[in-house]
C-alpha cells in the first residue's frame, strides 16, 4: 500500500496531546529530537500554541532518523519513559531546548530535572515497551507519507507549506 498524505492512524487517546481534545484544529508533528530542523520548528510550534490557545490541539509522534542522528532513538526513549511518569511534555521540551547537548549521559540529569523517579525511568528504558511505541509512531509516519522531519499534519492532512514561517503556519491552522 503506497503512503498517503493523510494521517494514519487518526489521532487517538494513545497520542501525546496538548490542548483540548475537542479543539477546532489539531496539529500533529512527526519529529526527531536530534534533527536540527525539528529543533528549529520547536519555537514555531510553541508560538502557534500560544497564539491559538484552546483552539489548538498539538500531538507529537516520534520519527527518529537513526541513520542520520545517533542519539535520536535514546532521546525518544527518554521522552517515552518520562511519559510513563506523566512528564512527557516536560522531557519533550527539555530535549529540544538542550538539543545541542543531546547525548545519553545528559538524559538522567534531565530526568531528575523534570522530577522523574530515576530508577523507574531507567527501568522503563531497559524493559523495551517504549521502543515498541516509538516503532508504532514510525510505522504511522511511513504509512502517512512522512519522509523527513519535521513533518506536520493539520486536521489529518499533510501540511507541505513552510513550517518555519510563522504567519503561513498560523494561517494554515486558522483555515
Amino acid at each position: 500500500m503506497p503512503p498517503s498524505a493523510t494521517l494514519t492512524p487518526a489521532v487517538s487517546e494513545r497520542d501525546h496531546s496538548q490542548g483540548p481534545a475537542d479543539a477546532p484544529v489539531t496539529l500533529v508533528e512527526f519529529g526527531d529530537y536530534q534533527c536540527p530542523y525539528c529543533g528549529a520548528a520547536y519555537p514555531f510550534v510553541k508560538r502557534v500554541q500560544r497564539a491559538l490557545g484552546v483552539k489548538l490541539r498539538f500531538i507529537f509522534r516520534n520519527f527518529p532518523l537513526t541513520e542520520a542522528h545517533p542519539f535520536a532513538m535514546v532521546a525518544a526513549e527518554a521522552a517515552e519513559a518520562a511519559a510513563l511518569q506523566g512528564k512527557f511534555w516536560e522531557m519533550h521540551d527539555i530535549l529540544y531546548e538542550n538539543q545541542a547537548q543531546l547525548e545519553p549521559a545528559a538524559l538522567p540529569i534531565w530526568a531528575r530535572e523534570v522530577g522523574l523517579d530515576l530508577e523507574k525511568f531507567e527501568a522503563a528504558i531497559r524493559k523495551g515497551d517504549i521502543t515498541r511505541r516509538i516503532k508504532e509512531d514510525r510505522r504511522s509516519g511511513i504509512s502517512s507519507g512522512v519522509n523527513g522531519t519535521p513533518c506536520f499534519f493539520i486536521d489529518g492532512e499533510r501540511f507541505d507549506g513552510p513550517w518555519n514561517n510563522y504567519e503561513v503556519l498560523l494561517a494554515a491552522l486558522k483555515r
